[in-house]
């Protein structure tokens, strides 16, 4: 492979220097002082570590019209990840080995971005019986998170039980939190907007119910849980809480709860459902303080396309969902902009947090001697997000037209640049066989 100087870099945007590359790691640039390697011009551009996403639709396999393992990883890599992690709502759903293992090899094939599995809790996504946990962690792709997300395990016993049994090899669950009785038929965010619009509401104690219930028995068990996607004000109160009380529960926010509320849903454009729904304005600061502060610990994108036969309909028969890897870098850079939240932050939840979360090894740091998963963001790049020029197969961005400032320009993935000023280049040289530095 080639070796790369990046030099001038912002790193964590917190001082000027320059990073070397030699054999897929982090090196003294004094190294390669006298060798060969290519310069990476990165005066006025931040350094980052690369992103790693905790929460990732990748379809495949049996819902490859919407998206694949390869175009979600250059849409990864498109937008500066270097670890994505993939939910096991597939079809067949990721419930035994044999599936998680076939996500894991194609993502070693396709090259762009680490594709972890995520393995399913339950057989089937059904809520009734555990899947082959151990299995699936035994297994090459060495499963370590596990979630029906999508679906809550809304069956205590069965949380219970998937806590205990997670625990002997250090994994974690990922809960949707979603009380399913108190959501039948809901289309948006319960409040006052789907009181105007007559549509069918979904409650935040919805949420808030099942992340009591759920910190409480992973403090009674011992055992970790991490929420996905918080939209409430309340499951925020709850988490800190927790964490106050010693509990080992973690958290996560999307770009799109950061930024958007229930009112976008006066337009009945179904690119703004989602699940769970925007939420209010006083949500949405309730997040963005929680993500400060360090209560919310990780930015996942839930990032899930679907086709326009599926989005683009009436909004009671529209598919929930957004796409959100390719500009989840420059919303979350606007969301906080009026927070003390800077590059280096950006960096804690949107990389190194979820690395070490997840155990993804080769991931969140730019250490001399780290694997060399690097993203270079430049911080004064004006422009308009536009789905049509994503590397995604989904076309449903709530953010399309929006103008953002900063943009990812380089990605690294040990220590091949998959996307360079901007462009998508090649899949790591060594294909399906390579393995973490």
């Amino acid at each position: 492979m080639t070796d790369f100087l990046i030099r001038g870099a912002d790193v964590l945007g917190r001082g000027v220097a320059d990073i070397a590359i030699q054999d897929g790691r982090i090196v003294d640039p004094e190294l390669l002082a006298t060798g060969d390697h290519e310069t990476v011009e990165a005066a006025g551009l931040v350094a980052l570590p690369g992103l790693v996403d905790m929460h990732t639709h990748l379809r495949e396999p049996g819902k490859e019209d919407a998206e694949t393992v390869l175009t979600g990883s250059r849409s990864a890599a498109s937008g500066g990840y270097t670890c994505v992690h993939a939910m096991a709502n597939t079809a067949p759903v990721a419930d035994t080995a044999g599936v998680v293992e076939q996500v894991h090899r194609l993502g070693r094939a396709a090259g762009f971005t680490e594709v972890v599995p995520v393995g399913a809790v339950t057989t089937g996504l059904e809520g009734k019986q555990l899947a082959e946990l151990g299995a699936m962690a035994r297994s090459e792709a060495r499963v370590r998170m596990f979630s029906d997300d999508g679906i809550c395990v809304s069956d205590p016993l069965l949380m219970r039980r998937a806590l205990e049994y997670v625990k002997t090899f250090d994994g974690i669950i990922a809960q949707h939190a979603q009380e399913p009785r108190l959501t039948e038929g809901a289309q948006m965010n319960e409040g006052s907007v789907s009181a105007e619009l007559g549509l069918p509401g979904w409650p935040a104690v919805a949420e808030e119910s099942i992340i009591a219930r759920d910190v409480l028995l992973a403090e009674h068990v011992g055992s970790r849980l991490h929420v996905c996607h918080v939209s409430t004000a309340g499951s925020v109160d709850l988490i800190r809480w927790a964490k106050a009380r010693g509990i080992a529960v973690t958290a996560e926010v999307t770009p799109h709860h950061l930024m958007l509320t229930d009112e976008l849903v006066r337009t009945f454009d179904p690119v703004y459902k989602v699940n769970p729904p925007l939420r209010t304005d006083k949500d949405v600061q309730a997040l963005r303080e929680a993500l400060a502060d360090g209560t919310i610990d990780v930015v996942g994108t839930d990032h899930a396309p679907h086709t326009a036969e599926h989005k683009c309909s009436e909004w009671t028969a529209a598919a929930m969902g957004m796409v959100g890897m390719e500009s989840a870098l420059s919303v979350v850079v606007a969301a906080m902009a009026d927070h003390d939240f800077d590059f280096g932050d950006l960096a804690r939840v949107m990389s190194s947090a979820p690395a070490r979360i997840t155990g993804a090894s080769g991931h969140g740091s730019l250490e001399i001697g780290a694997s060399a998963n690097i993203v270079l963001v430049d911080p004064a790049a004006p422009h308009r997000i536009e789905p049509a020029d994503h590397a995604t197969k989904g076309r449903n961005n709530p953010f399309a037209g929006v103008e953002v400032t900063a943009k990812v320009t380089d990605t690294f993935f040990y220590g091949h640049r998959v996307l360079a000023a901007g462009a998508l280049t090649t899949p790591h040289p060594a294909g399906a066989t390579w393995t973490q530095q």
